[in-house]
């Protein structure tokens, strides 16, 4: 195995093992010299790894004291009812949201089709990154039927709670009808957006939220961070 793929498939293996569990938030890494030893390599191809899990995230480097994880793959449940904020705070971690796009704009063949929607009909298209402790762990885009929520953009660009601004525009709760996971890798711009390497995992979700009389209200995708979720599937209730 070439040098280059060397420290990748460190770097893969540390990351395995944070995501794991094996190394908690907070726990000390091995040192270089331990590392070394245990992959048969030298300690600039093992400095080169543990740079890469540091530009991921997952990991930081104090002087004098070693490499430390910084965080745990936050565990995000998949059910009827799915909330950011909730699973966040559940999961013990404080959450925020960054809106990057919000616009009206005729919507696309398949988002009709999710939405119940006719020719010519209108979507507000909601984007931006949702982050755990600051980290961004996921990009989202809704997609949301305008003459149901002719307010949703007032709304969302005062608060960008997406639950708030639906209840204002009279769904009070809604449910999620169905959900398709898929895995990705992140492209440039989702690097970029996420802080991930061109080319890490993600975990891509498509869903349809429905309001108490099944009533499509909301069609969304978003590409969660593989390094940094983990996500379960929820029991109905």
């Amino acid at each position: 195995m070439k040098g280059g793929a060397l420290w990748k498939a460190i770097a893969e293996t540390l990351a395995g093992e944070v995501a794991g569990g094996l190394y908690p938030q907070g726990a000390k890494l091995p040192t270089e010299a331990d590392l070394s030893d245990r992959f048969g390599v030298n300690r600039h191809t093992v400095r080169h790894a543990l740079a890469d899990l540091g530009a991921r995230g997952l990991v930081i480097s104090r002087r004098g004291a070693g490499v430390f994880v910084v965080g745990r793959p936050t565990d995000y449940a998949i059910g009827r009812r799915v909330r950011f904020n909730e699973n966040i705070t559940a999961a013990g971690r404080r959450p925020s949201r960054a809106l990057t796009r919000i616009e009206t704009r005729l919507a696309a063949e398949h988002e009709r089709v999710a939405l119940h929607l006719g020719p010519d009909a209108l979507v507000h298209v909601v984007e931006g990154v949702s982050c755990a402790d600051a980290q961004p762990v996921a990009m989202f885009r809704s997609v949301f039927p305008a003459t149901r929520f002719p307010a949703l953009p007032e709304a969302l660009r005062a608060d960008p709670s997406i639950t708030k601004a639906m209840a204002a525009g009279g769904v009070c709760d809604y449910a999620r009808a169905s959900t398709r996971v898929t895995a990705k890798i992140a492209k440039p711009v989702q690097a970029l957006r996420l802080q991930l390497r061109e080319g890490a995992p993600l975990l891509r979700t498509e869903a349809v939220n429905v309001d108490s009389d099944g009533a499509p209200v909301e069609y969304g995708v978003t590409w969660f961070a593989g390094e940094r979720v983990t996500l379960t599937i929820a029991g109905e209730g």
